[in-house]
């Protein structure tokens, strides 16, 4: 499976490319989107387009099966919060227009499973993500975030699929007919 890790942020977006086998991870490609050519000032939708814009290419040029995106957290400053809830639903929107499955993880859970705890520093993700993916050299901080989810999904949705499989399989042997009540258990 052919995963798109995404980390949107309104001037730099990172992404991440990793295929999963197993438990066999296999790095493709990382890197950034960026708007900061944009320079400063009132041009929001013009930066929502190059995120748009460059989630589609990305998309075309490694046909990923599925993709994961950073949740965001809410900050200080709530203008702050709305202009990267703006960024991350122009990332969403590219790739559900891909027809892709967005899974969504908080950079919490991500450092969780790629470093082991939920406060590693952004030098332990990048070290860790290097490890994991046997890289050469420490990919960039927005990269490295970008495939730290990425690799959480791998991780996670393995665990989910065997979740949905045992759902179904259970509600399949339980099915009842058409009409039958059964009582739960009362006090």
């Amino acid at each position: 499976m052919r995963i798109l890790g995404i980390d949107p942020g309104l001037q730099t977006t990172g992404f991440g490319v990793v295929d999963a086998d197993g438990h066999a991870l296999r790095y493709v490609a990382s890197g950034t989107i960026s708007t900061r050519h944009l320079g400063t000032g009132n041009n929001l939708p013009a930066r929502l387009k190059v995120l748009f814009d460059g989630i589609a290419e990305i998309t075309a040029r490694y046909q990923p099966d599925a993709s994961a995106v950073e949740i965001i957290f809410v900050n200080v400053n709530p203008q702050s919060t709305l202009l990267l809830g703006q960024a991350r639903g122009a990332c969403v929107t590219a790739l559900v227009s891909n027809n892709l499955s967005v899974a969504e993880y908080t950079a919490l859970q991500m450092k969780k499973a790629v470093a082991g705890h939920g406060q590693a520093a952004k030098a332990q993700v990048q070290e860790m993500v290097r490890r994991l993916l046997e890289l050469p050299g420490l990919p960039g901080a927005d990269a490295a975030d970008a495939l730290g989810i990425a690799i959480t999904h791998a991780q996670v949705g393995r665990s989910m699929a065997r979740l949905a499989e045992a759902a179904e399989a259970s509600k399949s042997s339980a099915a009842l007919p058409a009409g039958t009540y059964r009582q739960g258990r009362s006090r």
